[in-house]
């Protein structure tokens, strides 16, 4: 499998993009509660995130928006009418909810789903299971839309596994790819996984923190693990320190990010870092044959805070054509003292494959607490896997061009909290993603 490319499927901002500060633990996301968004804006910027991407020579992918305002949830919790005494009951009389029905958070793909490579799984296919995402009820009701874009988008039962989703249970509770990491020598060689949980779910003396709710559990790690058909050895759980969690790290990709044989984290990512790190270089050693490359960012150099102020761990860790490694860092990197020193001084160092920084603009998305690495769910795959997707989906500058014209056309400038009563909004949004999904040929 040595020819295996890894390709990025970004979530497309979808036209309801609005801070409702539903995310708990998200420090982002509370701290913009009830402000103005700019959907056009936030669409766009995650388009030109996504060609940047493409123009470097890698391989970028497009995934839909879902339908928003979800009426379907709206009417089971018991407000009934049409759709415009909908929203006006729901407006009056449960605006959270209401917005919640509206949240746009499908965009951050990185919760999506976890995916292991046909290279790892022991019948030779690419395993996919959607996140059940049922600590939080916005992204709870996400899930089975996801898992039915996944399976129409890797449709090919020959190369494609789906799992259907965990139990919708807080002891299984499943936050994706956000919460899990690959390591191998090359995209296209066996590697481990290492699976990040905030908490044991079974074990009520087990650690866990106290200001923030643990998301993953490691009853769902392990068994996401045994649906696709792992290794063992070759899969790792580490648990996430509960500091960080307490700090605003609400997933592991917020303060751990690794690409091939380098592993980038901070010093307080992992509970018991010693053990956890050594459990982590003795399983790639024993899989991959060689010393994997850990690079750990003190504490002293950038805090926990500046970690989540900044995303700098959010960043896409990415092999470029000629094999060196970038790191993709929202622009907020450049602008925190801290983490812009780091980064000048990890290129000046230079004893890692990391060669290039580069900084991109997702300001709309950060203000929701989603940085580059959020947008987007890595999928590793063969040439022929590729081959098999036959949806209009790979970025090309055709393609692009086409859906820039469709969000100007589509979206709204901004959104504030009063405009989700709107009926007119459903009308937009639906127009928008019947021409979309054409467009993509879904």
């Amino acid at each position: 499998m040595a020819d295996a490319i890894e390709i990025n499927f970004d979530g497309l901002v979808g036209p309801t993009h609005n801070y409702a500060g539903l995310s708990v633990g998200n420090l982002a996301s509370q701290q913009h509660r009830n402000t103005v968004s700019h959907p056009r804006q936030a669409a766009l910027q995650g388009l030109a995130k996504m060609k940047f991407m493409a123009d470097l020579g890698l391989k970028q992918a497009v995934l839909p928006p879902q339908a928003r305002p979800d009426l379907a949830t709206l009417r089971r919790l018991g407000f009934s009418g049409n759709d415009a005494q909908v929203l006006e009951k729901a407006h009056r009389d449960a605006p959270q909810i209401l917005a919640a029905c509206f949240s746009a958070s499908a965009m951050w793909a990185a919760n999506a789903a976890t995916v292991s490579p046909s290279t790892d799984c022991a019948d030779g296919r690419v395993h996919m299971t959607a996140a059940n995402l049922v600590s939080q009820f916005h992204r709870s009701f996400e899930a089975a839309h996801t898992s039915a874009v996944m399976r129409a988008v890797f449709a090919d039962d020959r190369f494609f596994s789906h799992h259907p989703l965990l139990p919708a249970s807080a002891h299984l509770g499943d936050e994706g790819a956000a919460n899990q990491m690959r390591m191998a020598r090359s995209h296209g060689n066996g590697g481990i996984e290492i699976f990040v949980y905030g908490r044991t779910a079974f074990d009520a003396r087990a650690e866990t923190p106290a200001r923030f709710p643990a998301r993953q559990t490691l009853e769902a790690s392990q068994s996401v693990a045994r649906l696709h058909q792992l290794d063992p050895p070759r899969a790792i759980f580490i648990q996430q320190n509960p500091a960080a969690i307490d700090a605003g790290a609400f997933h592991n990709d917020v303060v751990a990010v690794a690409n091939e044989n380098v592993l980038l984290y901070h010093a307080d990512a992992f509970a018991d870092r010693e053990r956890s790190i050594a459990a982590i270089r003795a399983a790639f050693t024993r899989a991959c044959g060689s010393e994997p490359i850990l690079i750990e960012v003190p504490t002293e150099e950038i805090s926990l805070g500046d970690a989540v102020r900044s995303y700098l761990f959010n960043s896409q860790l990415v092999t470029m054509p000629n094999q060196s490694m970038a790191l993709i860092c929202p622009i907020e990197c450049q602008e925190i003292a801290s983490t812009r020193a780091w980064l000048d001084e990890l290129l000046a160092k230079g004893a890692h494959p990391i060669r290039t920084v580069h900084f991109v603009d997702v300001r709309q998305s950060m203000n929701n607490g989603g940085g580059p690495a959020c947008l987007r769910l890595r999928v590793v795959l063969r040439p022929e896997e590729m081959a098999a997707i036959k949806s209009n989906i790979f970025l090309t500058d055709a393609l692009y061009v086409e859906l820039c014209d469709w969000v100007k056309r589509h979206y709204r400038e901004s959104l504030s909290p009063d405009d989700l009563r709107d009926v007119k909004l459903i009308e937009e949004s639906n127009a928008a993603l019947a021409e979309l999904q054409k467009l993509l040929g879904l």
